[in-house]
């Protein structure tokens, strides 16, 4: 992609302001003119999204629901083992996004996608059930995240799998897999994200825990585009629903 492009998605994310009435609203004024360019820019400020889908079971004949799912671009980290699947559900509130989403299933003959304009906190598929739910860097965007986590704890089949990837930053005392991060840290990234309406969080990583048996974690530092020096913590997280 070219540099206009990311001026052009840098734009959205710095300086143009967040409209709307509603969470859904805020979402398409943020995403709506940069949806065209965000998944290159994207694949260099999120790290970690290739390596939490390609690690995660895919059951034959599943059903995947992707929380925040946008463009449709995280399921081809599954590469073939998508057409295993009986469904999966890329589940979104931006329309812009969906659509790209939408031409991408249609371009790639996944007949087996479905794009849906829902709310991750009161989403559920139509099979009832789902085999695998995944959160890529949308819990930082999802206002009341703990019920979108509890909505798809809900859904999951027993034994199920969960994989989240995010911002976050860690608590000032520390516990279990989580690093301790400095003050600034803490304080400056949740400040600097928060004009985006992302909302970084210590709570994430131990509220997984509690309501998931963890299956692997883990923690790093991201690089963001066109800051060389910076780093960004980030976390990926698998549990699975318990079978009782």
């Amino acid at each position: 992609m070219s540099v206009f492009s990311d001026m052009r998605v840098l734009y959205h994310l710095a300086v143009k302001p967040v409209a709307g009435k509603d969470h859904a609203a805020r979402m398409e004024s943020f995403y709506g003119g940069q949806a065209g360019a965000y998944d290159d820019f994207r694949r260099r400020l999120l790290a970690g999204r290739e390596e939490l889908y390609a690690s995660l079971p895919v059951p034959e004949g599943g059903v995947w629901v992707d929380m925040g799912g946008g463009t449709g671009s995280n399921l081809t980290a599954l590469g073939d083992r998508l057409s295993c699947l009986a469904k999966a559900y890329v589940v979104d509130l931006s329309p812009s996004l969906l659509e790209v989403a939408r031409q991408r299933a249609i371009d790639r003959n996944w007949t087996n996608v479905e794009a849906v304009e829902a709310d991750a906190t009161q989403f559920r598929p139509a099979e009832g059930t789902a085999d695998v739910v995944t959160f890529s860097y949308s819990l930082t965007m999802i206002p009341d995240w703990f019920a979108a986590v509890d909505n798809a704890l809900a859904m999951l089949a027993p034994g199920g799998t969960i994989g989240v990837v995010d911002f976050f930053v860690g608590r000032n005392f520390a516990s279990g897999g989580t690093p301790a991060h400095s003050w600034f840290t803490r304080s400056f990234w949740p400040v600097w994200f928060a004009t985006d309406n992302v909302f970084l969080s210590s709570d994430h990583i131990p509220f997984l825990e509690r309501r998931f048996s963890t299956t692997s974690l883990f923690t790093g530092r991201a690089k963001i585009p066109y800051l060389p020096l910076v780093r960004v913590p980030y976390y990926r997280f698998v549990g699975t629903k318990p079978a009782a």
